[in-house]
Parts: structure tokens; sequence; C-alpha cells
């Protein structure tokens, strides 16, 4: 039988830590969930600790001779994870684009099967829509800035369109509904022309490139930088996550097969990246990108398209 003097002894050879770490304070309760934080941190610090259940409320109890420690350990673990985890971002409103952004890559597959006719124009018998529309980088370091725009709508045969196609309808239609139509395509006509021109500024003078691929992975790197810029104070130590993902995915797809240019694809993901940061400092409304704005972005990056092309063809 245990003497009721030693009991006592033994009991006050363990002190309970205050809900609020402090002396005195016991106007709070130790949720489960906080007593088992508390339990892992001062196992991490060595400290002895054990959690009893008295009359529904749980507590901490320590040694004496740790019970200082504990509470300061306590206390910094608190400190230095207040409002952890932080609140999530405002929920972004998402726009359904998802029709146009279709419309948009059948033109693309329409436009594949005109280049594949014996066409006469301007004094063209027939027009070499690859000759006249590539990316050569002499030809575009030389002025013609036009092939910039006009390489990115060329496929060299129907597994080239349709990977593209595949691959940039994923990414485009996310980014369609995050940016709205018109700045989520403008912004990919401005990241697939800066990659051709970067590309062609370190390759060499003959070199020459065809395809959508670059302003592809010029969406990955427009939707891996507004990700990370937005959910940034969310991951905060983790926050190159979603470029990290990105660069995952370049190397995996965009690494590979026997006429790839590689040159292309990263320049036109870097150059998505950087029109991501870009953008961030675009005015709220234009961020949002409201109907007319929207309107007006989509019309602009029709007619640079269109106009493109009239230069190949009549310069």
């Amino acid at each position: 039988m245990v003497d009721e003097k030693q009991l006592e002894i033994e009991q006050l050879d363990w002190v309970p830590i205050p809900p609020g770490l402090k002396d005195g304070l016991w106007d709070q309760n130790i949720s489960k969930r906080k007593l088992k934080t508390w339990v892992l941190v001062l196992q991490s610090r060595r400290i002895p600790c054990r959690s009893e259940k008295i009359d529904q409320k749980f507590q901490l109890l320590v040694p004496v001779d740790q019970y200082q420690n504990a509470c300061q350990e306590l206390q910094q673990y608190e400190t230095e994870n207040h409002d952890w985890p932080p609140p999530p971002p405002m929920e972004r409103k998402l726009q359904e684009n998802t029709a146009s952004t279709i419309w948009i890559f059948i033109f693309l597959a329409l436009f594949y099967n005109v280049t594949q006719q014996q066409i006469n124009l301007f004094e063209h018998l027939p027009i070499n829509w690859l000759e006249l529309g590539n990316a050569h980088a002499e030809k575009i370091l030389h002025g013609q800035w036009w092939r910039l725009i006009t390489a990115l709508t060329l496929h060299s045969g129907p597994l080239h369109l349709i990977s593209n196609i595949a691959l940039g309808a994923i990414f485009m239609i996310r980014l369609c509904r995050l940016l709205g139509s018109g700045l989520a395509w403008f912004l990919l006509l401005g990241a697939g022309s800066l990659g051709n021109l970067l590309n062609a500024l370190v390759q060499s003078p003959d070199h020459h490139s065809i395809g959508a691929s670059t302003a592809v992975f010029g969406a990955v790197g427009l939707l891996a930088t507004i990700n990370m810029l937005h959910f940034r104070k969310n991951l905060r130590q983790r926050w190159p996550l979603p470029l990290a993902a990105a660069l995952g995915l370049l190397a995996l797809l965009g690494a590979s097969g026997e006429n790839t240019d590689i040159g292309a694809h990263l320049f036109g993901f870097l150059a998505g990246i950087g029109l991501g940061l870009v953008s961030e400092y675009f005015p709220k409304g234009l961020k949002r990108s409201d109907q007319l704005i929207n309107r007006g972005l989509a019309l602009c990056s029709g007619l640079l398209v269109l106009t493109a092309w009239w230069m190949a063809l009549t310069v």
C-alpha cells in the first residue's frame, strides 16, 4: 500500500504548465491539439512531460526543476509560430473561357491545313510557309521581327501540331480562367515572341525553328510565377515550389525528342516567368481584365499575328 505522504511528495515533483504560459493565467483551456503540439516541442528539447485529464480539461505537467525551462521553450515556440499557418489568400475569381480557348486551337489546326495546300498569293508560286515564317536567327536579328510571331503558328507535321495543342490547352485554359482570354493570350504571344528572340541571340546565324511550343512553355512559366506570387505568404520558405514544379515539367517534356529545340523551350519558359513578374504590377483593373480590356487585348493579339503574316508575305 502506498503511503499518502509519499504520494503527495511524488505529485509535487510534477507541476502543470499554465495555458497562458505565465504563472496565475488559468483562464484558458489547453486544447487537445495544442497539448499534442506542446508535448512534441518539449520532447524535441528532451524535457520530460506528461499529460493528464482532470474534470474534462487537459493539462501538461513537467518536473519541478524543468518548469522554467519548459515555459521558456513553449513561449519561444508560440512566438516563432504566431499566426501560423497564415490565412489562405483571397480566392481568385475564375473566368470561364474554355470555349474561346478551344476555338483558337481549332484555328491553329485549320491554319496548319492551309499551309499544306498549294496556294499562289503575293507573287509566291506557291507560298512556302515554312521558309517565309520560320524563326531564322540571322534574319530575325537583321530586322525581320515578324518571324518571332509567325514561327509560333507553324508546325512540321500532325504529331507536332497535336502535341502542342494538347499540352497548350491544359495550361491555356487555366491561364485564361485566371487572367481572362485577352490578357492571357497577349502575354502568351509576348512570351513566345520574346523566347524566339532570346533563342535567336544565342544560336548560330543559320538556326531556325518553328512551333507553338515556345509559347506553350511560356504559359508554363506564366502560370508558375502567378501561382508563386499568389501563394508566397502561405508557402514562406517554400515559395519557389511552383517554379520548381514547372522546371521539372520543362525537363520532362521540353528536353526530349530528336528535333526538339531545347533553347526555344527554355527561353519561352524564362520569358513567361519574366512577364509573370511584370504582370504582378499591372493595375488591378487590368489584372482582373474586365470585358472591354479583354476584347481589346484579344483584338490586339489577333492583329499582331495577322500583321506578322502580312509582312512575311509582302516584304
